[in-house]
């Protein structure tokens, strides 16, 4: 009698033992699925002199579209493009592997575009997706050879700003073509700001001239009628940067979109 209540307790604590088990198995193969079935993120990288508030709209929209999203603020006006480079592109990553993403995608305003791509000639981000950059200063703008020598222009626009010009100090023409990742780049072609217009050569969105929006090694190329200030929340702009980050091409206005097709010789 006695052996078969210490038989029946022994045989009680193996099955103890195994759901325990089974709850431990549970909760390490949970994540690993989530892992590999996660989303894929978004980092929003706003401009100079702005705030990750201009990026709202967008945010907004990659959220219904089922993307998780790290819209991240930095304070581009009292540090080096080398400084933040480093401190905006892993905070935002950093908040996408919080989600336990598959895949880690930019998309990037003016000066957020060349902290993306100072930050990935230098390291690598594991789970790279693509990069959609909206209006980036990627061969630097003459605005900033003009007026940047003036009294005051750095204390209204910013350090970093003194390192967009097309002299020898610019860091964007220091940097390397975008041979290591999938870009789709998104010029303005409409401005709102006379004086720095007559500073920029051809057409341009009123801070960058439509040809220093282009980068060699970029995938795909669009320009669209809106301004620098603005374009990120226009839907246009939206729905080619989702339709970027889903298939590495813009929508051509021709019907033709083939991934190559639009993007004139540099």
């Amino acid at each position: 009698m006695i052996r078969t209540a210490s038989n029946a307790i022994s045989s009680l604590a193996s099955a103890q033992r195994l759901l325990l088990l089974c709850l431990l198995t549970a909760g390490t193969v949970l994540p690993t699925l989530a892992r590999a079935d996660g989303p894929e993120c978004v980092v929003l990288l706003h401009g100079l002199s702005r705030t990750d508030f201009s990026m709202k709209r967008l945010q907004q929209e990659l959220l219904e579209n089922g993307y998780s999203v790290a819209n991240t603020y930095y304070d581009s006006r009292h540090h080096s493009i080398e400084e933040l480079a480093d401190v905006a592109v892993e905070a935002g990553v950093a908040q996408c592997e919080q989600d336990l993403v598959r895949k880690i995608h930019f998309t990037t305003h003016s000066l957020g575009g060349i902290l993306v791509r100072h930050y990935l000639a230098r390291k690598s981000i594991n789970k790279l997706g693509r990069v959609v950059m909206l209006a980036p200063p990627n061969r630097g703008s003459e605005v900033i050879d003009v007026f940047g020598s003036m009294p005051g222009f750095e204390l209204f626009s910013g350090e970093p700003a003194l390192q967009l010009g097309t002299g020898s100090n610019s860091v964007p023409l220091q940097l390397p073509p975008a041979d290591d990742f999938e870009l789709g780049v998104i010029a303005g072609t409409r401005s709102i700001s006379p004086l720095f217009s007559l500073a920029l050569p051809d057409r341009d969105d009123g801070k960058v001239s439509v040809e220093s929006t282009k980068v060699e090694g970029m995938n795909d190329f669009i320009e669209v009628p809106y301004t620098h200030t603005f374009i990120m929340q226009r839907m246009e702009v939206i729905d080619q940067t989702l339709y970027f980050l889903r298939n590495g091409h813009f929508i051509h206005p021709d019907g033709d979109d083939a991934s190559t097709s639009g993007i004139p010789a540099l």
